[in-house]
Formats: C-alpha cells, structure tokens, sequence
C-alpha cells in the first residue's frame, strides 16, 4: 500500500503530460495561410449617397501561388449578395502582399438606410481559396494548374468607418 502511494504522483503526472494541455489553457488559433491585412475604402469619411471603393490587402503566407478567392462581406449586418457566386482569379504570390479591388458600395442604400450611429461596420471574410501553379507553355500561354484548397481558412477583418453627417 505504501509503495503505491509512492508511484502515484509520478503516474498522475505522465497521465497529465500525455493527455496534453488542460482545457482552461488558451492556445492561439492557427493562423490562415492568406490573411487580410488591411480594408480600405476610399472615401475615408464618405456621406449618405456616395459611392464608395473597397479594396483589401491581402498576404499569402504560403508556398505557392494562391487565387479563386471567395469572400463574405456585411455592411452594418447586412450580407452583400454579389459575393455569393463570384470567386476573384487574382494571383497572390507566395509570401508576398497584394492589394485587391473587390466591389463598389453605395454608403446608403434603400435597404441599409444611413446608420443612426453614422458608422458603417464592415466585415469581410476571405471564405476560400485555391493553391495554384502557373506557369507558361512553349506557346506563350499562362497556364493556371489547381493544386488543392488552401486549408485554414476563413480570415476575417472588420473595419468601422465614420460618416460624414
């Protein structure tokens, strides 16, 4: 009886080490292999009825090239349809930053009247993404090569934007 008391502790600790971190330990999330860096609409503070430029900066943190990108964007709650089917083939170099003009807005709309906060939320999620390789043929022609999905994914990056009253 004695000489299992002993060999207790040493077991329950093993039994600790193996079963891995305790639940309560706050592990970071792994990062996605494309992450958004920054939102940029353009104007800065734009009034009710302006149309508005939205571009993201993206960075690949992968090894190969990445493209077919889908997003999700919300302004102030309010899903934009038009990302729903459309993938932009743009090429994200590995390792690389690149700036990416998605789709126009309107700062007010009939169905997203101007915010009684005067801030517009915006939300974009980078749903999917596909690793490619490109390269050209004996022709001169690009030829994109889909290698498989880029894992890890969705990034997500919101922005509030003040509104010229």
């Amino acid at each position: 009886m004695r000489h299992a008391l002993r060999t207790l502790p040493p077991a329950a600790a093993l039994l600790l080490a193996l079963a891995g971190p305790p639940a309560w330990s706050q592990e970071e999330p792994a990062r996605p292999p494309i992450t958004i860096e920054e939102i940029v609409v353009e104007p800065a503070r734009p009034a009710a009825d302006t149309l508005c430029r939205l571009k993201v900066r993206l960075k690949n943190h992968g090894e190969q090239i990445g493209s077919q990108l889908g997003f999700d964007v919300t302004i102030n709650g309010q899903e934009l349809i038009v990302y729903r089917n459309q993938l932009f083939m743009y090429p994200l170099e590995p390792g690389a930053e690149s700036e990416l003009p998605l789709y126009n807005f309107w700062s007010t709309e009939t169905s997203r009247p101007m915010p009684a906060d005067g801030k517009l939320k915006l939300e974009i999620s980078l749903r999917e993404a596909r690793w490619f390789d490109i390269s050209t043929d004996e022709e001169g022609v690009e030829v994109w090569q889909p290698i498989g999905p880029a894992e890890g994914l969705p990034a997500k990056r919101s922005l509030v934007v003040e509104m010229e009253k």
